[in-house]
Order: structure tokens, then C-alpha cells, then sequence
């Protein structure tokens, strides 16, 4: 009996020395669900020599159609095919190595929340609150310092992580919705476990976990299930470019082309128009689209067909997991063209109702243009992004608020801007802005100017397109003119305890403070229910003495939106607009609530801008 103990025993030791090496650490993605169109997944498998095993299934209506190496022995992609109508359920994924079971990885189909391809995403009819997430509020103070991560907290430091969470930004959501906001953007909420600058998020350790500083995954699905019970949907911000020098690939890559530039670093040139410029020097279009960042954010090389197949899946597993009604896409132009356009359509396809915006950052409208779906280009890229950011109109509203009128300055200018809507594709599908986490807040940018402030915001709340704002801008967050990151993403007053003043509950507010906050969600909550701003169509007039007019129409009904800038109370002569003022008496200021006699010219008090609706 003590010599079948001692076998057995001897055996047990030498099969785990012999399973050890064959032990897989990760499957990503972890599990899909049935019913997806998207039903043959690529799964990247990892651990220690896992490419000389043969993985094997046994469920019904699952197959593996292929298994491919990788440079690395430690990896395998191996796709696996789900049949229509497989069901749910958990299946062991086998890896056998001379017929012995090495090691196995439980592997989950889920079922679909009904109606998840039929989703709708943000839309015209939509007020985007964008957060940084670490700066907005503090819900959950135990997970400011987590054990494995490499920054601690310290508020003191404006470059460093202050401890806002998911836990905060739900225990406001009565505050967001009742601002009249209807989606969130927060910045990237994925582990981004750098030494320092971890806050900003955008340069991702761990693709498929939340920050465990944030919360968990869990934590974040049930924030957005949380939002959308009260009107509010997330999109969340995806970065397919870049990863942080610390992702857990960079101690052993799957291949040697993973990244762009692996063996000696190159600094991308910025210069956008290389993409579809017919004169571009080639290796001035491959420094733009392969070049990195910074040191510490590799550059990622979408060519490789198993990256891509990564990263496309990676964004639909988010979207089906934690139900988001959109994604914002970062540095959307320096990743390979070729790849993005999969990446959206295949995004698209599985979601037609969904709603993308990426961030191409140029003034020029043309550039910007070649990424929205719709777009025919020269150059033959056919891209399947809905919606793209209006950098060109967010520069060109922020000059001409301080510019003195003239015959080619101020108003005209933002008015010969947006005459260049016939390059894109659906301008109303557009995402205008003010400012955002990579610009100097607004208000500071305009010398603290209340009333050209408050232009703006009138501006982005009746032009054409979605507008997206900038957490704090209700109650006049400042910062430096010039761009200065940690200053601009600024703590919110109130989302710490033993702040003195507080946005969310109006403690400690100055009578200015309170009274922007009004203003805007009189704004926002006039626009939730303004059919005319969701749907209208649009026509301005040629700005003349200080102000620029347009309306907003829709069938018999009309919103007229007068942007002033005069510093002297002034008159607008009513008659060149009577297309659309004809058999009019009296509307209604949105904002006041007053009523508005039209007769041949309206008086305006000095910097104030209004939103009329006619009745």
C-alpha cells in the first residue's frame, strides 16, 4: 500500500512539472456571446510554451476553424466558429500535448441582452458631458491606492492620479441628468498601470481590464446600466494607436511586427495631410502613421492580421459587455487606414444603429472630411466612422469670440467655416465642441468673459451636430490660457470630501458660478425636447454689425439663434430675415422664458446673445 501511496504521489509531482510549462495564463477575449454576427473569434491564448499544444473543443455547435503560431512560443490564435443557434454555456478549451489533456481554459458563450444589435447610439438629439474620470469625484476613497500599481495618489500634484472612480461619477448621475446632459464620455477607463501621467488613461496596460483604481469591470457595466435609467448613455474612449510601455505584451511580444518601429524608436511627424496627399514623400506618410508618440506609448501596427482581429474584437466585446452607446475613438488618423475602416464597419455592422466619432485634430476641414462614412476620396480609402470631431469649427469659435469684427474677421469667419459643410459627408452627424481635455477651458481662453462664454454655449447648443461639453465648464472651471494638461483636468469643486465649494449641491458657488450653471441647463434642458435642433435643417446669413444670425427649421416650427458680440446695447434690423419672421408677432426667449415682440428690429442688450423660438 506505501509504494502505491509513494507512485502515486511521484506521479501527481510529475505531471504537474510537466503541465506547468503548458499552463495557460490568459484567453482574450475571455468569452463572446451567441447570436452575434460576429461569430468566428480569434482567441489570443497565452502561457508559458502554449504553442506546442493542440487546443481542442467538445460543445456543441462551437468549432475551431484554425490554429496559428506566433514568433513567440507562448502564444496561439486559434479561431473558433459558434454556430446560430449554439447555446449558452461554459465549455473547457483543451490543450493537448501527446495526448495528454496539458492544460484548460473554461471558456463562456453568453447570451444577449435583447435587442443589443438593435442599440441606438448618440445622435444630434444628444448632450455629451465628457469627464476625466480620475478629477471628477472621489466615491470610493478604499481604492485610491491599489497594491500592484505603480502610482499612488497624490493630489497635491497636479500631474498626478487625485482618486475620482466610477463610484464617483455614479453617485452624481442625478446630477448629470438633471443638467440636461443625455450621454458621458469619460476618458479611458482601462488599466494604465504607468509609473506616472497614469490618470489620463490613454495609455492602456491591459486592453479587456478596468482600472482597479476606477473600480472593476463589473463596477463599470453596472454604471451604465445605472445611467441608462436615467436617459443617460456611455461612450466610451477606445485608443487603437497606442499602448503604455508597461502592457503585459511588452515583456514578450506575440510577433516582431506587433509594433511599429520595435527595435529603434522614431517620433511620428504629426503631419496629417499625408494620408491623402497625392504629392506625400512615402516615408513621410509611414513617420506619420507608424511613428510613435512618446517613449512610453508603443506604437501598434494594425497590419498584422492578428492585432487587428484584436483590436476589432476587443471594441465589440466592450460595447456588448458593458452596453455602450458609442465609442470615441482616439488619434483616429495614425493608425493604418486600411485597418480602421475594417474596424468600423465591422463595428457598424453589428450595431447599425450605433454611433462613432473619431478624433482627427485639424483645422482643415478636408482632412477631417476623409473619415466620415459617406465620404468619397481620391485617394479610394472608403471609410465607415459615422461621425468625426469638428476640430476646424472648435478652432475657428474660439479665434473669433476675441476678434474684433471687420469686413474678414470675427463672425464671418466661423460663418465661412461652416459653409464648408458641402466636404463632409453628414455634417450633421459632426461632434462640435468648445473645449475638451486637451485645450484650455473656454472661459479662461476668452479672459473670464462671462457673456462670450455664455455665446458659446448658445452656439454649441443650437448649431448643427452633437455637442459634446467639458465636466466643470457649468461653474466656470479655469485654467492657464495656454494648455497646460494637469491644470485643465482640474479636480471638480465638490467631488471630494471636505471640498468647500461644491458643484453638485451649489455650496460655496459664487452668484456667477450659480448662475452659469442655470443658464446652461436651461439650455440643455430646452434642447432635450427641441425637435427643430434634433432634426431641423439649418440656414445662416451673412454676419453685419456684430451679429450673426441663423435659424434652426423644421417643418412650420423655427428656433432663431442671434450670436452678439457688440459691447454697446444694439438693434438688429429684423427685415432681411421675414422668410422665416412673416405673419410672426411674438416668440419666446429660451433662456428667459419671456416673451419676444418681433417688429422691425430687436434690441439687444450689450454681449447678449438668445435663442428664439417662434411661434
Amino acid at each position: 500500500m506505501k509504494k502505491i501511496i509513494v507512485f502515486l504521489a511521484l506521479w501527481t509531482i510529475s505531471a504537474a512539472s510537466i503541465a506547468e510549462p503548458y499552463s495557460v495564463q490568459r484567453v482574450e477575449p475571455a468569452n463572446w456571446w451567441v447570436g452575434m454576427k460576429y461569430h468566428q473569434v480569434e482567441l489570443l491564448v497565452y502561457g508559458d510554451n502554449i504553442s506546442a499544444t493542440t487546443p481542442a473543443i467538445d460543445y456543441p455547435g462551437v468549432a475551431i476553424l484554425h490554429v496559428k503560431n506566433a514568433d513567440s512560443p507562448n502564444y496561439l490564435f486559434v479561431t473558433i466558429d459558434i454556430a446560430e443557434n449554439t447555446k449558452p454555456g461554459t465549455f473547457p478549451i483543451n490543450f493537448v500535448l501527446d495526448g495528454t489533456v496539458q492544460s484548460r481554459f473554461d471558456y463562456q458563450l453568453l447570451a444577449r441582452e435583447k435587442n443589443s444589435a438593435q442599440r441606438q447610439g448618440f445622435s444630434p438629439k444628444d448632450a455629451i458631458y465628457l469627464i476625466t474620470p480620475d478629477r471628477f469625484a472621489n466615491g470610493d476613497s478604499k481604492n485610491d491606492a491599489v497594491p500592484g500599481m505603480l502610482e499612488q495618489p497624490n493630489r497635491a500634484y497636479k500631474g498626478g492620479r487625485h482618486g475620482g472612480d466610477i463610484a464617483g461619477m455614479e453617485q452624481q448621475l442625478n446630477y448629470i441628468a438633471a443638467m440636461g446632459f443625455t450621454q458621458i464620455w469619460p476618458n479611458p477607463l482601462t488599466e494604465n498601470n504607468m509609473e506616472k501621467y497614469s490618470y489620463h488613461g490613454y495609455a492602456a496596460t491591459d486592453l479587456y481590464k478596468i482600472d482597479a483604481r476606477y473600480g472593476t469591470n463589473e463596477d463599470f457595466k453596472r454604471f451604465v446600466q445605472k445611467a441608462h435609467k436615467k436617459g443617460i448613455g456611455v461612450i466610451q474612449d477606445v485608443v487603437l494607436n497606442h499602448i503604455g510601455s508597461n502592457h503585459w505584451w511588452m515583456k514578450d511580444l506575440p510577433a516582431k511586427d506587433w509594433l511599429n518601429f520595435p527595435a529603434e524608436y522614431k517620433e511620428t511627424n504629426h503631419r496629417r495631410t499625408t494620408v491623402q496627399d497625392p504629392y506625400a514623400a512615402p516615408a513621410d506618410k509611414e513617420l506619420f502613421v507608424s511613428g510613435w508618440f512618446v517613449p512610453t506609448m508603443p506604437d501598434l501596427n494594425q497590419r498584422n492580421p492578428h492585432l487587428a482581429n484584436y483590436l476589432i474584437q476587443n471594441s465589440l466585446w466592450w460595447v456588448e459587455f458593458a452596453g455602450l452607446s458609442g465609442i470615441r475613438e482616439d488619434t483616429y488618423g495614425y493608425a493604418d487606414q486600411a485597418f480602421l475602416s475594417r474596424w468600423a464597419k465591422t463595428i457598424m455592422d453589428e450595431y447599425p444603429n450605433f454611433n462613432i466619432v473619431g478624433e482627427e485634430w485639424s483645422a482643415n476641414p478636408a482632412v477631417v472630411a476623409h473619415w466620415q462614412r459617406g465620404k468619397v476620396n481620391a485617394s479610394g480609402h472608403v471609410p465607415y466612422m459615422p461621425s468625426v470631431m469638428d476640430f476646424p469649427n472648435h478652432e475657428t469659435l474660439r479665434e473669433v469670440l476675441l476678434e474684433k469684427e471687420a469686413w474678414d474677421k470675427g463672425w464671418v469667419r466661423l460663418y465661412e467655416m461652416l459653409a464648408n459643410d458641402f466636404v463632409y459627408a453628414d455634417p450633421f452627424n459632426l461632434v462640435i465642441f468648445p473645449e475638451n481635455h486637451d485645450t484650455s477651458r473656454l472661459y479662461s481662453y476668452v479672459n473670464e468673459d462671462v457673456d462670450l462664454f455664455k455665446t458659446a454655449m448658445v452656439y454649441m447648443a443650437t448649431m448643427r451636430g452633437i455637442p459634446q461639453f467639458y465636466y466643470g465648464s457649468e461653474v466656470l472651471m479655469t485654467s492657464p490660457r495656454e494648455r497646460d494638461d494637469g491644470a485643465v483636468r482640474a479636480d471638480m469643486p465638490g467631488g471630494w470630501k471636505g471640498d468647500t465649494k461644491n458643484a453638485f449641491t451649489g455650496k460655496g458657488l459664487s452668484a456667477k458660478e450659480l448662475d452659469m450653471q442655470h443658464y446652461l441647463k436651461t439650455l440643455l434642458t430646452w434642447r432635450k425636447t427641441s425637435a427643430v435642433i434634433h432634426k431641423g435643417k439649418l440656414q445662416h446669413f451673412s454676419p453685419a454689425n456684430g451679429f450673426y444670425v441663423y435659424f434652426r427649421y423644421l417643418d412650420d416650427r423655427a428656433v432663431m439663434v442671434v450670436l452678439n458680440k457688440n459691447e454697446q446695447e444694439g438693434s438688429l434690423d429684423l427685415n432681411p430675415y421675414q422668410h422665416f419672421l412673416a405673419g410672426k408677432k411674438t416668440a419666446r426667449n429660451v433662456i428667459t422664458g419671456k416673451q419676444v415682440t418681433l417688429g422691425s428690429a430687436l434690441v439687444l442688450p450689450a454681449k447678449t446673445s438668445v435663442v428664439i423660438e417662434l411661434q
